[in-house]
């Protein structure tokens, strides 16, 4: 059964003059895929710090597994950041050692399934790997702990259209179901079969958040379609 695992309410962000997240009121429940879109300046950077607890001053409330961000609240999240943030003189067996030492949800069984079925050599070092197979690295990482939330930050930013259907494949295949999956992506039309809600952030403002199947009825149009239409300049 499907609980309420991230609850935001009247959740504000400002820097300086500039408001990042306006009056967020979220109720995300596991057992989902949700889709966390809108441009570059929406607020969704904010956000997903302000879950990982990387964000600290902020007006309103954030209640993860009941709690406000702290210690425990971080245990529950695998997060996937946008960038490279693994050092490029390990090898990938190091990082993956690791992990296993910072981590005592990840399944090392799992991780060496996904590297296999990656094709990614992790006797190499980071900076022996080309762009796509680090990132597809950290996915395997990431998507190897037994987590409640999963936090992937354009996981199919780098990838070539070829490997995109393996790390949605990856992503659906290896989320529990009792935990969520908030995947933050530009990349609408390659990411959206994969949802079953979708969050569209604008100017700090959620502006829709809906299940993809009432939107796509009610709208008679893809997701991809219909963020075109709300984000058009």
């Amino acid at each position: 059964m499907s609980e309420t695992i991230i609850a935001l309410e009247n959740l504000t962000k400002s820097y300086y003059n500039t408001v990042a997240l306006d009056n967020v009121n979220l109720n995300l429940k596991t057992g989902q895929i949700v889709g966390l879109c809108g441009p570059n300046g929406s607020g969704k950077t904010t956000l997903i710090k302000i879950l990982n607890g990387l964000l600290k001053r902020y007006e309103g409330r954030v209640l993860i597994d009941g709690q406000k961000p702290n210690v425990y609240t971080r245990s529950l999240i695998s997060y996937l950041p946008d960038v490279c943030y693994l050092a490029k003189w390990m090898t990938g067996n190091e990082v993956i050692m690791m992990f296993k030492d910072l981590y005592i949800d990840f399944d090392g069984e799992k991780m060496a399934s996904l590297a296999e079925r990656m094709k990614i050599d992790t006797k190499r070092q980071i900076k022996e790997m080309s762009k796509g197979t680090v990132e597809k690295f950290q996915l395997a990482l990431v998507m190897s702990r037994q987590a409640k939330i999963y936090i992937l930050d354009e996981p199919i930013g780098g990838v070539d259209p070829a490997a995109r259907d393996l790390i949605l494949n990856t992503i659906i295949d290896n989320y529990a179901e009792n935990s969520l999956v908030l995947l933050s992506t530009h990349l609408i039309q390659d990411v959206e079969k994969i949802f079953d809600s979708v969050i569209f952030l604008k100017d700090g403002e959620v502006v829709l958040f809906d299940e993809v199947d009432n939107i796509r009825q009610e709208q008679q149009r893809s997701i991809d379609e219909l963020f075109r239409e709300v984000f058009r300049c």
